[in-house]
């Protein structure tokens, strides 16, 4: 490589490239792919190159290699699998090998930035799900990982402001009945991903932020949220 990427950014930037690149291989020039894998030949991979190129070439010889290797003999294979079954297979070894290459460049982040980093890989559908037209799944917001709702927000321990947009334009479907699992803290009216939620830091639970009288905006400019309940414990002599 000619400069290795350092950055969080850079390294999305070069993850982003080499999946356009998996990605076409997998779909536009999948009739090309799929003629080059030919099981009759070596030890194939299939690599995505950061200027958003594929290739299937032999691995590298050089030991310990440059970057970690795609999956070995994806050749092989092919002609004794259902076509769709075998990309399948190859788009999760892909999708594998992309995570390994972004996290062995980011091995010198520290913890917060590494976190940014899959969060920024996580908002992506994986090769897999582009390849298998397969939409994934919306998560329900938990004191963890925070919701895929429209404006929800929850603050991490370095008190950085997680807030996930709705993707709906990206193909992502809720699970109604999942959903309907949270309630709301205070009026415990059910999850709704049209409507603004905040986490509390201290018990966890999750409120509307109009319940709580939080606004989108405020929230960006608190530290930690404390609901009324918890506030008015701490408050207690």
């Amino acid at each position: 490589m000619a400069s290795t990427p350092r950055t969080v950014e850079e390294i999305f930037k070069d993850y982003t490239a080499r999946r356009t690149a998996i990605v076409r291989a997998l779909s536009q020039d999948v009739d090309e792919f799929y003629g080059l894998c030919d099981p009759d030949k070596e030890n194939l991979c299939l690599y995505g190159h950061s200027n958003e190129t594929w290739e299937v070439t032999l691995p590298a010889e050089e030991v310990p290699p440059e970057l970690p290797e795609p999956a070995l003999g994806i050749n092989f294979a092919r002609d004794g699998m259902n076509r769709r079954d075998w990309l399948s297979l190859v788009a999760v070894h892909s999708d594998s090998w992309l995570l390994s290459v972004a996290f062995y460049l980011g091995a010198r982040l520290n913890r917060n930035e590494r976190k940014r980093l899959f969060s920024m890989i996580n908002d992506l559908p994986t090769v897999f799900e582009v390849v298998t037209e397969r939409k994934p799944i919306k998560d329900k917001p938990t004191a963890d990982s925070g919701s895929k709702s429209r404006g929800s927000t929850k603050r991490s321990s370095d008190g950085q402001v997680k807030s996930n947009p709705k993707f709906g334009d990206e193909g992502y479907e809720e699970e109604d009945d999942e959903h309907n699992e949270t309630l709301c803290g205070s009026c415990n009216g059910h999850y709704n991903a049209d409507e603004f939620w905040i986490g509390c830091d201290i018990c966890e639970r999750w409120f509307h932020g109009k319940c709580v009288k939080i606004t989108p905006a405020k929230a960006e400019s608190i530290k930690q949220y404390k609901c009324p309940s918890c506030s008015m414990k701490r408050a207690r002599p």
